[in-house]
């Protein structure tokens, strides 16, 4: 199991696939991220840590059957894999160590 700390563009793409189950796919991803995020997200923005994170085998890709729609071309279909969501439990796992024990915000903002 790896030991890399994911960026928050590879967390937000395992959550959307996690999400999404079996209807992740590009498209689905990227709007569902731009939804939660009220953000505009490019398609490489999408993209490439769709490729990283398969590389690793935080996910596996499935080619779906080629469709009408699409000229005939096949949607990839993406899946989280145990291996990805040991990755999301050890980010969680960070975050939450790092958010806990904060000192008050407020008091750091200067406000009364």
């Amino acid at each position: 199991m790896t030991t890399k700390i994911l960026s928050r563009a590879e967390e937000l793409v395992l959550l959307a696939v996690w999400k999404l189950g079996d209807g992740a796919y590009g498209v689905t991803i990227r709007k569902l991220i731009i939804e939660r995020t009220q953000q505009e997200w490019s398609i490489g923005a999408i993209y490439v840590p769709l490729d990283r994170l398969t590389q690793w085998g935080f996910l596996d890709a499935i080619d779906g059957a080629p469709t009408a729609e699409r000229g005939g071309r096949r949607k990839r279909y993406f899946r989280l894999t145990a291996q990805g969501i040991a990755a999301l439990e050890r980010l969680k796992k960070v975050q939450d160590d790092m958010w806990s024990d904060l000192p008050d915000l407020a008091l750091n903002r200067g406000d009364s």
